[in-house]
Formats: structure tokens, sequence, C-alpha cells
């Protein structure tokens, strides 16, 4: 069940919901236009600790994965 083991570090994740967060409110203030959903996909990723992209890719950028995956 690799796929749903976490991928994301702490770094990441917080860039990715500030950001997620920072595109998200696009919708509410700005230009007032719906592609600002578009920062729904980090947003969630970063809550979740798991991006589908890195798993294809396989890139782990949390250090707990890398410590059970080498075990």
């Amino acid at each position: 069940m690799d796929f749903l083991m976490r991928n994301e570090g702490t770094v990441d994740r917080v860039l990715r919901v500030l950001v997620g967060l920072g595109v998200l409110s696009l919708v509410f203030v700005g230009p007032k236009t719906l592609w600002g959903l578009v920062g729904l996909v980090p947003l969630l990723t970063g809550l979740l600790g798991r991006c589908p992209l890195y798993t294809l890719l396989g890139i782990k950028t949390c250090p707990i994965s890398k410590k059970a995956a080498d075990q």
C-alpha cells in the first residue's frame, strides 16, 4: 500500500497549504475568478500529506517515509 503512505515533509506541506490558501483567496478577493479553485489541489495535498504526482515520480520529502521504506 505504498500509494497510501505520506510522501510530503513538513516544509513541503506548509508551503502547499499557504499557496493553496493564497490561490483559493482569488475566488473571494481580487479578480474574483473561479480559477482560484485550482488552489484546492495544493491545499488538499498539503493537508493530507500525500501527493499523487510524487507517488508516480517516486519522490518523497517526508523523512519518516524514507526511514520506513529502508527497513
